[in-house]
């Protein structure tokens, strides 16, 4: 994966951050041209608005097409990939907000009843695309006011419009409760994970069987999810000040590179970029508005 200054050479930029004065809420706002984004998943939700260009969204149902004006939503745990649509790049300001804080929302402003979550990946909907730019360009002045407000205003709209419960989890199949402990023994084993062969033993099934049923329950095969979790992982230790070399051997990264390329494909930006944005409190400088 190419470096900051390698991606600024291409006219790339990215920076993902957290404001302080909206817990519960990541933000990324970027310019992308030959960087992609490797198949991964998010704990909470995603809510992307293309500004200019095309980005290529592959989910499990297909690829999809963003461009100015929609936006993009993924519930949490839906595995997806993106890369440029086309040969300028996208630029795009995207909001990770909790699953707390979207279950908090639809609680006060829906009447969605369980886990709510939304039940298209991607809408026509110009005005909602400009109130997420504008949560951005709120954070990056530092009006937590003003983020927060239109936050809430751009989800609830959102729900309101194109959001569903979610469907309740049934009691686990016999392949499914296969995957289930694989991704238990991976979780806790994944500084040094088992052979798919030595996994499938240990869990009474073969290996095709385990990377079928693994697929089936996750989206992705077992190596996949587990680059997905390392990483997950690695973004918790940097935030609690773990340099960027010590994530990468405590979750299993052969080194600092290998954790650098993975990262930057799943994240957006290198680990120690990742990390200075959450040393900072709130936006100094301009980014380029694009």
């Amino acid at each position: 994966m190419a470096s900051r200054r390698g991606q600024e050479q291409h006219g790339e930029w990215a920076r993902h951050w957290q404001y302080p004065g909206v817990p519960g809420l990541d933000l990324l706002r970027a310019r992308y041209v030959r960087h992609s984004f490797t198949r991964h998943s998010h704990e909470g939700f995603v809510l992307g608005a293309v500004r200019r260009g095309v980005e290529d969204v592959v989910m499990p149902e297909g690829t999809i097409r963003a461009r100015p004006g929609t936006v993009v939503m993924i519930n949490p745990e839906v595995p997806h990939a993106a890369h440029a649509g086309v040969p300028e790049g996208w630029s795009y300001a995207t909001l990770y907000p909790s699953s707390a804080l979207v279950a908090a929302i639809a609680e006060e402003e829906t009447t969605l009843r369980g886990t709510a979550g939304f039940a298209e990946t991607i809408v026509e909907d110009e005005d909602t695309a400009r109130l997420i730019s504008a949560v951005h360009r709120a954070a990056e002045e530092g009006n937590a006011l003003a983020a927060d407000s239109v936050l809430r205003v751009a989800v609830a709209r959102l729900l309101r419009r194109h959001g569903h419960s979610l469907p309740q989890r049934r009691p686990l199949a016999a392949g499914a409760r296969t995957a289930a402990l694989a991704r238990e023994v991976l979780q806790q084993r994944m500084a040094e994970p088992p052979s798919l062969d030595a996994l499938a033993r240990e869990l009474g099934t073969s290996p095709f069987a385990l990377l079928r049923a693994f697929k089936a329950a996750y989206g992705m095969p077992p190596h996949t999810w587990l680059t997905n979790a390392r990483v997950r992982t690695a973004r918790r230790l940097l935030e609690s000040g773990t340099s960027p070399a010590a994530a990468a051997a405590a979750v299993g990264f052969t080194d600092q590179p290998h954790l650098n390329r993975h990262f930057t494909r799943i994240v957006g930006v290198p680990p120690g970029a990742y990390q200075r944005e959450r040393a900072r409190t709130y936006k100094t400088g301009e980014l380029p508005d694009s």
